[in-house]
């Protein structure tokens, strides 16, 4: 219940903005603000405007020992909707990010062990609506902030294809539920490449849908600019029917616009005769690049060719910035997203989750229990917006256009871009102990690829394309903004060879 401050309560506050009032302006202060504390308190008294949970039938329990063979699963449970539809059959795994109303979520932090949401996101309910059986939660990382596997309270997750290998993050769980076949397809969430990177990593199919195709409603944000939900599958058509099912407006995530849903599978047996890649230079031969990623990848490209589609060499310098800009976007909201509103953002309309908003507000207490990747970044975010008072978010933010107008000129030329999805195969998970700096740079090295397109929005896809030392290895291929189709099109005639 909303309490109405008084002085020691209102000088508490003032001394965080660096005032100093006096006892008297304070007495003021109080007076003044007496009506809009109870307009505060006024909303104790109203219902809140959530959706209704539509299929309420919520058995679960937390797997444990061979039931739970690489750590993937945070719950398991099996939730039936509609008794057919598109995904009849198919059991679905949600990364714990996205709510499941009656069963517990924790976005891999402890410090929100016990959180149940009341709602169930979008996703769930469209899944559940066309025939598909939730089978539960599949781990991912501390507040999705990692690119491995190695950062979530309940232990690392093993990849599937080379147990102590990382599996890539932050949709971890997601990625080796697929690839050990515990589940037919899953949901992952992407803001740097958590869906893709995983996808590479673990030799499954992963897409980022085009910015605000897929509703984000009910669930847990990063970043409001960046972020992406989208399907993992062990294989081209599955991916292609998941997006049909969860894609298109719902009236409440005010960043969609307002884009249908396509008929994906319908582009899946047409083929590539015709189709224009380009095989992106500076996709390759980063500093951390591994040559047989590299050298497999453009083997790939050759492939294509092979199957029918024009494939020629391009330069988008750009590229380069993809980067520092990603950086400088997440890097602030770090701070203001996840700590200060405690992972809920502001400035957007949409659905708010305020019980996990209260739960969250519980790192004040625990702050150095934070996982190391969260700390840093925080650390990093506060000091960047004390000092320079979000000016770098607010450059990256314009920069973006430019970032999005290269790509934008390229796809004008050609269909899809190709690259490597990352530089590298799976490394090991840290072990036990591992220092900070080798814990972060698990975390974040696999993203050079993957978040430009964060930033600019474009749809990409991370499809299997060969194999080293037990390790996939993925390629990527991006499209225009809503054109998943092509994307799935060229994606098919690859898989099928």
């Amino acid at each position: 219940m909303f309490e109405k401050p008084g002085i020691t309560e209102l000088r508490q506050a003032a001394r965080k903005l660096g005032m100093t009032p006096s006892d008297d302006y304070l007495r003021a202060v109080v007076e003044i603000v007496g009506p809009l504390a109870q307009a505060y308190a006024a909303l104790d008294a109203m219902p809140d405007e959530v959706p209704a949970v539509k299929y309420p039938q919520r058995p679960f329990h937390r797997p444990q020992g061979d039931e739970n063979r690489y750590g993937a699963w945070y719950v398991k449970t099996a939730i039936k909707g509609a008794p057919g539809g598109k995904l009849a059959g198919r059991r679905v795994a949600l990364k714990d990010n996205v709510c499941l109303a009656g069963v517990p979520m924790m976005i891999g932090a402890d410090i929100l062990e016990g959180y149940v949401p009341d709602v169930d996101a979008t996703i769930v309910t469209r899944i559940l609506d066309a025939g598909g059986e939730i089978a539960g939660k599949a781990v991912c990382e501390y507040f999705c902030v990692s690119g491995g596997s190695h950062t979530s309270s309940t232990g690392p997750v093993q990849n599937p294809r080379k147990p102590g290998y990382t599996t890539g993050g932050s949709s971890s769980g997601s990625a080796a539920l697929v690839a050990a076949g515990d589940v037919d397809m899953a949901i992952g969430g992407d803001q740097a490449g958590s869906i893709r990177i995983p996808a590479s990593f673990c030799g499954i199919v992963g897409l980022k849908p085009t910015f605000g195709l897929v509703p984000y409603t009910g669930i847990a944000p990063l970043e409001m600019t960046i972020d992406a939900c989208g399907p993992m599958t062990a294989n081209v058509r599955d991916n292609a029917l998941l997006l049909e099912v969860i894609a298109g407006p719902d009236g409440i995530d005010a960043r969609q616009r307002g884009v249908p849903a396509g008929r994906y599978a319908d582009a899946l047996d047409v083929g590539i005769d015709g189709l224009h890649i380009g095989v992106m230079q500076e996709g390759f031969g980063h500093p951390n690049s591994e040559p047989d990623v590299d050298a497999q990848v453009r083997e790939a490209a050759k492939r294509f060719a092979a199957l029918g589609a024009a494939v020629e060499d391009i330069s988008v310098p750009a590229h380069a910035d993809g980067f520092p800009v990603w950086a400088a976007i997440r890097g602030d909201a770090a701070c203001i997203t996840l700590l200060e509103m405690n992972g809920a953002g502001i400035n957007h309309e949409g659905l708010y989750m305020t019980g996990l908003m209260e739960k969250a507000m519980g790192w004040r207490n625990r702050a150095d229990d934070l996982a190391d990747t969260i700390k840093i970044a925080s650390i990093l975010s506060r000091y960047t917006i004390d000092r320079y008072g979000g000016r770098y978010y607010g450059k990256a933010q314009n920069i973006r256009r430019r970032l999005r107008a290269a790509y934008d000129a390229a796809l004008t030329a050609h269909d899809l871009l190709l690259l490597p999805t990352t530089p590298m195969k799976a490394t090991p998970i840290p072990p036990k102990g591992a220092t900070p700096q080798e814990i972060t740079r698990r975390s974040w090295e696999a993203t050079r690829n993957t978040c430009p397109f964060n930033v600019t929005g474009h749809p990409a896809i991370s499809v299997p394309c060969g194999m080293e030392d037990g390790r996939p290895i993925g390629l990527m291929l991006v499209g225009r903004m809503y054109d998943e189709a092509t994307i799935y099109r060229a994606a098919a005639a690859f898989e099928r060879g």
